[in-house]
């Protein structure tokens, strides 16, 4: 049965599937649609279309699908996405995206810390953890299996590679690959993020060819053109490699090294 504190504020229009709890003081629009089983604590706000999938939990003070800060948005219509099974910490920021039809996304299983803001146009994938006062900027790409350390900053159009650790107070103002793990203001890669991908199933035959392929890209002399080049006639065929290179060699803004 769908619960709803007798202070809260459900707008007209706004769809509450089944067994929906929503806490003392919420706010929620009427462009709004949540999935069956998420709870939303007290004072969350929902501001234009929010759509939310099940078994979400949303705590106290989370503001989500507020206009972008950012100057070209001239009110289009546009929205938040947010998938499954997440857990959403208290006084976390999500704004809607910029153009006309566009979404800020949030996918499943992600655990998004207290006092994290993702930007308009971020895209956040599957199984990420977000810790406390990390800061997305906008079209952030953030992919999956991503565990990032609290109060990192991360420039506008950065992507975040795949299994990848990061930690905390780095600055990203560039591309971050998979399967790595990166720190510090300036960040600079370290390793292969060993212990995570073995976590998520990895085998140890892939592990180490990750991890030859991370020391020939980030530890040799050659630089990142040579490096993949060496790898890729030098080196086995491996889907995970292959994932490493195309990342690397689509990189827009350049890689951190």
């Amino acid at each position: 049965m769908t619960v709803v504190h007798e202070t809260a504020i459900v707008h007209d229009g706004a769809e509450l599937d089944k067994d929906v709890e929503i806490g003392p003081f919420s706010i929620v629009s009427s462009e709004t649609k949540v999935g069956a089983g998420t709870k939303i604590g007290a004072r969350v706000t929902f501001e234009g279309e929010v759509i939310v999938g099940k078994n979400n939990e949303i705590q106290n003070g989370a503001v989500l699908g507020t206009p972008p800060q950012d100057w070209s948005y001239e009110g289009n219509d546009t929205g938040v996405k947010i998938g499954d099974d997440n857990i959403l910490r208290e006084f976390i920021t999500i704004n809607r995206a910029t153009e006309s039809g566009s979404y800020t996304t949030v996918g499943n299983d992600n655990m998004i810390m207290a006092y994290s803001h993702i930007a308009h146009d971020c895209s956040v994938g599957n199984n990420n953890a977000l810790a406390n006062g990390v800061t997305l900027a906008g079209h952030v790409e953030v992919q999956d299996h991503v565990m990032m350390g609290g109060l990192t900053p991360v420039h506008q159009f950065v992507k975040i590679g795949s299994h990848t650790m990061v930690g905390g107070l780095s600055r990203l103002n560039k591309d971050v690959p998979p399967y790595i793990r990166i720190s510090g203001n300036p960040a600079k890669v370290y390793d292969l993020n060993s212990i995570g991908l073995r976590r998520h199933g990895i085998s140890g035959a892939d592990r180490r060819l990750l991890k030859r392929a991370v020391r020939i890209i980030f530890h040799s002399d050659l630089n990142t053109s040579q490096a993949l080049d060496k790898i890729e006639t030098e080196m086995e065929t491996n889907p995970h490699l292959e994932i490493l290179i195309n990342f690397i060699r689509n990189s827009e803004r350049g890689i951190h090294k």
